[in-house]
C-alpha cells in the first residue's frame, strides 16, 4: 500500500506544480511521505519476521542437538 500512496502523492505534487497550486503540492508531498513511511514499515516487519524464522530454526536445531545426546 505504501508504494501506491507514494505514487499518488507524486502525481498530486506534479499536478500542483503544473497548476500553480501550492496547497495541492503540499498535500501531495505529505501523501508521498506517508506512503514512504508505510513502505519502510512494511519492509521492517518483513525483516523482523525473517529474523524470527531464523531464530526459530536455530532453536529447533539446538533442541535436536540436545535430544540426540
Amino acid at each position: 500500500m505504501g508504494v501506491f500512496e507514494e505514487a499518488k502523492g507524486k502525481v498530486k505534487e506534479k499536478v500542483g506544480e503544473v497548476t500553480d497550486n501550492p496547497e495541492l503540492q503540499r498535500e501531495g508531498q505529505a501523501q508521498h511521505e506517508k506512503g514512504q513511511a508505510e513502505r519502510e514499515a512494511t519492509q521492517a516487519r518483513a525483516e523482523a519476521k525473517a529474523h524470527e524464522s531464523k531464530a526459530k530454526a536455530h532453536e529447533v536445531e539446538q533442541e535436536a542437538a540436545e535430544n540426540s545426546k
